[in-house]
């Protein structure tokens, strides 16, 4: 049983950004100062992936760790109420993402998932595989 009325529970989650988040900014930010160029959510690729970059047939998804179970304490834990809703829905975005991940493979994409847990080492291995010597611009830009 969920503790919070069901109206405040839906203002609650609609406040919660799926799009231009402070990870996904990040990560657009070093990849444009690192001479990268991207598009955003694009709707026409299985999953509109957060970032395409085209030239390199690569795709990013920057995932939060909690709501694409991820296998770090933050993607374990887990709400104490409504348990089998939020088990239940966890597990179909981890099947989503699986599929998606799939899909684009199957056209040629080359797909990397970064987590926010280890955002920095993430980033950095991006910009490895991107060809880039991995020096990643630090969050104050310094």
């Amino acid at each position: 049983m969920d503790r919070i009325e069901p109206a405040k529970r839906s203002e609650i989650m609609a406040r919660i950004a799926s799009k231009n988040t402070a990870p996904e900014l990040r990560v657009r930010s070093v990849l444009f100062r690192s001479g990268y160029r991207f598009r955003v959510n694009v709707r026409s690729l299985p999953s509109s992936p957060d970032i395409v970059l085209p030239k390199h047939k690569t795709v990013v998804f920057v995932n939060g760790c909690f709501w694409h179970g991820h296998h770090c304490r933050s993607g374990e834990r887990r709400p104490k109420t409504n348990v089998g809703f939020w088990a239940k829905k966890i597990n179909r975005t981890v099947q989503r993402d699986d599929a998606a991940r799939a899909r684009l493979t199957a056209l040629g994409w080359k797909v990397h998932v970064l987590w926010t847990c280890r955002l920095e080492a993430d980033i950095k291995h991006l910009l490895e595989a991107l060809g880039d010597d991995g020096n990643v611009i630090s969050a104050t830009g310094r």
